[in-house]
């Protein structure tokens, strides 16, 4: 098929432009009976990828069987309210199919361990099943399109593409073992890297076990403007090239870089899209690389309310906390993560190791003081947070407090990564 890239740096792609995009890339499909979308889950909701998936199923339904199965990875369930947020409300509720990665899935290969070994340079040195939703196999799909954001990330480098696939609809063996790898690795040598280590193991999946597959990438680059979401760059078509164009785009749009460490930095996660640290601490990577040493981190996060998206991680986040890098791979070396080597990255990827001090500011209602200092952090109280730092009055940047306090405001981490200019100082 013809491959589509279209972008512009300082506009948003009107609605117009990316309908005349999605119909030049169906019409290359003039016989589709059944199609496949897969969407991030609300967690992803300014990536335009609800939006898209609307039009996608405007321009299917007349013709074919369209379903819609959100990536969900380890995430919890959609609600309704969330789903008609995101993908409006003509799509029937009937046609979404639920991932569940520890029921849903089949293999289709396997990463040797001599491959692993070589990407994280002899740290991670074991085998990884590749494993898909059985969907994909067996749902009788003559096209699948995979929608999704592209966007630095902690884990992959830059999210999105393949990854959609072998986490965000993928299994247990996958998403433990790539988190851990790249734990191992290092965040920061991840973080909007495209072709972080990772990367690097989901790219030897896509070449070895995708190709008989009707996949189809439809990735974005978004921008946040006040309240208003642009999309910047659209990228569609099968092979790597969208990814790599799309990377190129983000890299330029959603890192910002500081000439100087920050000694205070505040956060605000958006309480209808964060709910546990597990998804909230974004917060702390997206920004932990512009913070001074001996610095502070202030996450307002109004609607966290547990730590893990579903019991099982909730209960071992709460049971080790973030005790830091040497702690955690001393109790998963002891054999603690057995088949949970995803909760043990995370618990690495969410310590500072005494850099820097974190600070969650909750609502004790829904997730108290004891609770935030039991798992490694410390507290304040919300109300109290937001009578100083109102994320409705504060734009992204320096600012003083009238005590003389200066801090440093990022609104949406999620939506990008801060870093120095010149590295970690």
């Amino acid at each position: 098929m013809m491959e589509i890239y279209r972008e512009s740096e300082h506009r948003s792609l009107t609605e117009t432009e990316i309908l005349e995009d999605l119909k030049t890339l169906l019409a290359g499909y003039p016989s589709l009976k059944k199609v496949l979308i897969i969407p991030p889950d609300f967690t992803r909701f300014h990536s335009m990828a609800g939006e898209i998936t609307g039009l996608l199923w405007r321009e299917l339904k007349g013709h074919a069987t369209v379903h819609v199965m959100p990536a969900l990875g380890t995430h919890m369930e959609m609600s309704d309210g969330e789903r008609l947020k995101m993908f409006g409300p003509h799509i029937p509720k009937a046609c979404f199919l639920t991932h569940r990665w520890q029921t849903d899935t089949v293999s289709i290969g396997r990463v040797p361990a001599d491959v692993t070994e070589e990407i994280s340079g002899g740290l991670f040195a074991t085998d990884i099943e590749v494993e898909v939703n059985k969907q994909l196999l067996s749902g009788g799909y003559d096209l699948i399109l995979s929608v999704g954001q592209v966007v630095p990330h902690e884990v992959v480098g830059m999210a999105n593409y393949s990854k959609n696939i072998f986490v965000g609809i993928g299994g247990r063996q996958m998403i433990n073992k790539t988190h851990m790898l790249g734990a191992l690795c290092g965040i920061e040598e991840a973080l909007g890297n495209g072709d972080a280590p990772v990367r690097q193991v989901f790219d030897y999946a896509q070449e070895h076990f995708l190709g008989d597959f009707p996949l189809v990438y439809i990735l974005t680059v978004t921008t946040r403007h006040g309240r208003d979401t642009h999309l910047n760059g659209l990228y569609i078509g099968p092979s790597r090239r969208p990814y790599e164009e799309a990377v190129k785009l983000s890299q330029k749009l959603n890192i910002t870089y500081l000439d100087r460490p920050v000694k205070k930095v505040v956060t605000y996660l958006d309480p209808h899209e964060f709910k546990t640290t597990w998804v909230g601490n974004k917060g702390i990577y997206r920004t932990r690389m512009i913070i001074a040493d001996g610095g502070e981190l202030l996450i307002l996060a109004p609607g966290i309310r547990a730590c893990g998206e579903n019991p099982e991680i909730d209960a071992i986040i709460r049971a080790y906390g973030y005790r830091g890098r040497n702690t955690t791979l001393k109790l998963y070396n002891e054999g603690v993560f057995e088949n949970r080597t995803m909760v043990a990255a995370h618990l690495i990827h969410g310590s500072t190791d005494g850099r820097f001090q974190v600070i969650y500011a909750t609502d004790p209602a829904l997730f108290s003081g004891k609770e935030v200092e039991a798992i490694g952090y410390e507290h304040m109280e919300l109300a109290k947070a937001l009578s100083i730092y109102d994320p409705d009055t504060l734009e992204d940047g320096f600012h003083t407090l009238p005590d003389g306090t200066d801090f440093y405001f990022v609104k949406a981490p999620a939506m990008g990564l801060w870093k120095l200019s010149t590295g970690i100082s």
